[in-house]
C-alpha cells in the first residue's frame, strides 16, 4: 500500500496524526509542520531525543530581546513571579488544547514588546495578536502579573513590582521558549515542557507558591 500523504511511496509506519500509515520520508518532512502530532507518537519522541538544540542562526535575535539583561539575581530573587507567569502558560495551553508553541512565543513578545515600550516611553501600546488563541493565552499571563501585584499589596500593603522587571520575566520566558521548541509550525515541545512542571491532576488546584522550584533554568 502506498503513504497515505504522498501516494507515491510505500507506507511503513502507522501515523495518529492522519490515522493512516505513511512513509518515513513524509513523517520526517511533514513531523509538526503539517501533521499535529500528538505527544505520544513514538516517532515524535525518537526525534526529539536525536534533534539537536537550534542553533543561534536560526532563531531571531529581535525575538530574544538580547538588549534585556535577565541576571542570576533576578531570576532568584523573583523566582515566584517566573513561577507564576510560566504556571500562567500551562493554564492557558491546557484551556485551550490547539495551542502550539509558536502561540505562546507570540503572546509573549507582544507583551514584552508592550512592556519594553512602558519603560522606556511611559506608553500603554497593546500589541496586536493575529488569533484568539494568541490573545487569550496572553490574558492569562496579564491576569497572573494583576494577581502578583494584588497578592503584594495585600501582604505588604502596597506593591513593589515594577514593569521593568516584569519584561525581565517575560524575556526570561521567551528566551526559555525558544530553547525549548523545535522551531516547527506545530510544534508542542515547549508546552508539553510546561505540563511536565505543572501535571493536569494539580493545575486546577496548584498556586504558583505551592508549585515550589520546579522550573527548569537554561
Amino acid at each position: 500500500m502506498s503513504c497515505a500523504i504522498c501516494e507515491i511511496r510505500k507506507e511503513k509506519r502507522f501515523c495518529p496524526a492522519v490515522h493512516g500509515r505513511i512513509c518515513p520520508q513524509c513523517c520526517g518532512e511533514q513531523r509538526e509542520v503539517t501533521l499535529d502530532c500528538p505527544s505520544d507518537c513514538p516517532y515524535l519522541q525518537q526525534a526529539r531525543e536525536h534533534e539537536k538544540p537550534r542553533s543561534a542562526e536560526q532563531i531571531d535575535p529581535a525575538g530574544l530581546f538580547l538588549q534585556i539583561e535577565v541576571s542570576d539575581q533576578f531570576m532568584y530573587e523573583k523566582e515566584h513571579l517566573l513561577l507564576g507567569l510560566t504556571f500562567a502558560l500551562a493554564k492557558a495551553a491546557r484551556a485551550d488544547r490547539g495551542l502550539h508553541d509558536q502561540d505562546l512565543i507570540a503572546a509573549l513578545t507582544a507583551l514584552a514588546r508592550s512592556y519594553e515600550r512602558r519603560v522606556n516611553s511611559g506608553l500603554h501600546y497593546e500589541q496586536p495578536l493575529t488569533s484568539d488563541a494568541q490573545r487569550r493565552a496572553a490574558l492569562e499571563v496579564e491576569n497572573m502579573v494583576k494577581d502578583y501585584r494584588e497578592a503584594e499589596q495585600k501582604h505588604t500593603g502596597y506593591s513593589t513590582m515594577r514593569d521593568s522587571e516584569v519584561l525581565k520575566a517575560l524575556v526570561f520566558l521567551l528566551r526559555l521558549a525558544n530553547g525549548r521548541t523545535s522551531g516547527r509550525p506545530k510544534s508542542r515541545a515547549f508546552v508539553e515542557f510546561l505540563f511536565a512542571q505543572f501535571p493536569e491532576k494539580e493545575t486546577a488546584v496548584m498556586t504558583p507558591q505551592d508549585a515550589g522550584s520546579r522550573i527548569i533554568l537554561p
